[in-house]
This record gives structure tokens, C-alpha cells and sequence, in this order.
């Protein structure tokens, strides 16, 4: 629990709320009802274990922030409960309501447990990584997955580093439940040419292609993007991405609509692919970009639009 002042509402409430949600108490002394709402407020954000924060603002001592909140709501009154998400106040509930109501009202704004568990874990993944611990990091993606199959982001991200690993039978049987959701979640699509392309790079059965063989039949017609586009999955199978966009950015030059758009969508699902993860900014700023990925969708943006 913390207490909100004009000094720390920016970083406690405001940037606060974009990593956790913040429940904002607004109280006064004299206020009989408050004092019964305080200390089941505080029972449950010790039943829900972190995955929101108290915070308590006395009316009488920060009256700018408690009479704005209480004019952007409509509300007169005290206990009135404020839920910050984002950076932002997205509900609210006026008066000392039973516990079971507030719960039915943190439920609809406070990720589950699993979820939170989830949550906590990819985040210590990512940490794992950035120390250059992938098998910690491929442990913690995989209990995210497990502990809720729900996580998008976190099977996105467990996928993606196990086919950097080479592990692409692991990363299709974790593939296998989200294969239809495909058509729907862009990233999974990306991931789905990734292994595509793997496959077509080593098929199961026949001789394996080679680069050389696709440079000299470019060689010989610049115009032969079967072959542009068989050269660029084969480097996508090496993870040499710029190099599979290079390529690919030549046959959108010469042709933006080829084959139903594949060059454009391959070139898309491999940004996708290499983006990191975004870090998250307090509401008003904006997260800085991958310098790489940046600069491919500028080129991409300039040969579609030409």
C-alpha cells in the first residue's frame, strides 16, 4: 500500500499503473465509511498478491487530484475507488461496498492468477535472455505456456526462440494448439512461414536446394522471382533476415503485387519475427523502435508506396 501525494502521483499512480494496476482509495478522516472500506481493501491486495496495488489519497490533503478524479467521474461522494490502468483512471465504485462486490470489480481489471503467473514468468524470460540464459529463458516461456495456453505473447516468444535454437520439432508441437488462429494473429502467421520456410530448406524427402543453384538461374533472369523467393526462404531458414528482405524488396520493386502479395507478406511476418519485445512507458510516451526493424519498414514503405 502506498500513500499519494502531489510529489509521487506521476510515478506511483501514473507510471505505476502501466506495470501493475493501481486501485486509488480516496478517504478522509472524518469519513465513517472509509474507515470500513480501508481495511478490507487491505485484506485483498494481500489475498490478491500483487497483481494490483492499494494506493490512498487523502481528500483533505490532496484536494487537486481527489476533487479532478471526483469531477471526470460524476461523484460526490467518499470512499470513492478509483482503478488506474496504463496510466490512465478506467473505472471506478463510490462507498463502502461488501468485499465479494469489490472482488466481482478487481476481477473485471486485475489479470487471474494464472494469467499474472504467466505474466511474470515471460517477463523473467526476457531477463534470462538479456543475461544469456536460453535454457533458463526456454523453461520459464514454457511454465508461461503451460500455466496459461491462453498467453499469446508468451507462446509467440517460446516458439521464437526455439526454432532460433534449432528445436523446430519442440516448436511445432508447441505451435499445434494455435495453428488455426493463424489467419487471425499475425505474429503466429509469421511464425508459420518461419517453419515453412525450415521445411523447404530440409524436405523431408529429395535432395535439399542451394543458394547457389537460385543465384544462377537470378543470374540469368533477374526477373525470376520463384527463384528470388526460394532464395529468400532458404535465408530465412539461416536467420540471415536482412539479407531475405534484401531479396525480397527485389522482387517488390520490380513486381508489388506478386503472387498474391507472398513477397510482401513473407517480408512482413519476418519483421514480425525479429521485432523484440516492446518495453512499456508510462502513458504519453512512445517505445523506442529497433533500429533495424525500423529501417526495413521505412525501405518497405518507400518501394510499396512509390
Amino acid at each position: 500500500m502506498i500513500d499519494i501525494t502531489l510529489e509521487n502521483f506521476q510515478a506511483e499512480l501514473i507510471e505505476g499503473s502501466v506495470a501493475t494496476p493501481v486501485l486509488l482509495d480516496i478517504w478522509a478522516e472524518w469519513c465513517g465509511p472509509c474507515k470500513q472500506l480501508g481495511p478490507v481493501l487491505e485484506k485483498l491486495e494481500v489475498e490478491y498478491a500483487g497483481r494490483f496495488t492499494l494506493a490512498k489519497l487523502d481528500a483533505d490533503k490532496v484536494p487537486q487530484i481527489s476533487s479532478q478524479l471526483s469531477e471526470m467521474f460524476g461523484v460526490r461522494s467518499i470512499p470513492f475507488c478509483v482503478m488506474f490502468k496504463d496510466g490512465q483512471p478506467v473505472d471506478g465504485f463510490v462507498g463502502a461496498i461488501p468485499a465479494e462486490k469489490i472482488r466481482e470489480f478487481l476481477d473485471k481489471h486485475v489479470p487471474g492468477a494464472d494469467e499474472a503467473e504467466a505474466a511474470s514468468e515471460e517477463a523473467a524470460a526476457q531477463e534470462a535472455l538479456a543475461e544469456g540464459d536460453t535454457e533458463g529463458a526456454l523453461e520459464k516461456l514454457q511454465h508461461a505456456v503451460a500455466t496459461d495456453p491462453a498467453n499469446d505473447d508468451a507462446r509467440f516468444d517460446y516458439i521464437k526462440l526455439l526454432l532460433q535454437e534449432g528445436r523446430v520439432d519442440d516448436a511445432k508441437v508447441a505451435f499445434a494448439p494455435v495453428i488455426a488462429k493463424t489467419g487471425l494473429v499475425r505474429r503466429f502467421d509469421a511464425l508459420q512461414r518461419w517453419m515453412d520456410a525450415i521445411d523447404f530448406a530440409v524436405p523431408v524427402s529429395g535432395p535439399a536446394p542451394a543458394i547457389a543453384e537460385f543465384d544462377s538461374k537470378i543470374a540469368a533472369n533477374k526477373r525470376d522471382f520463384d527463384a528470388r523467393f526460394g532464395r529468400a526462404r532458404l535465408l530465412m531458414a539461416e536467420q540471415r533476415w536482412t539479407d531475405a528482405m534484401d531479396e525480397l524488396l527485389d522482387i517488390l520493386m520490380r513486381d508489388k503485387t506478386w503472387s498474391e502479395d507472398l513477397a510482401r507478406k513473407t517480408y512482413i511476418a519476418i519483421l514480425d519475427v525479429i521485432e523484440p519485445p516492446k518495453v512499456k512507458v508510462a502513458d504519453g510516451q512512445i517505445p523506442p523502435d529497433d533500429p533495424v526493424v525500423a529501417t526495413y519498414r521505412r525501405r518497405l514503405s518507400s518501394v510499396v508506396l512509390s
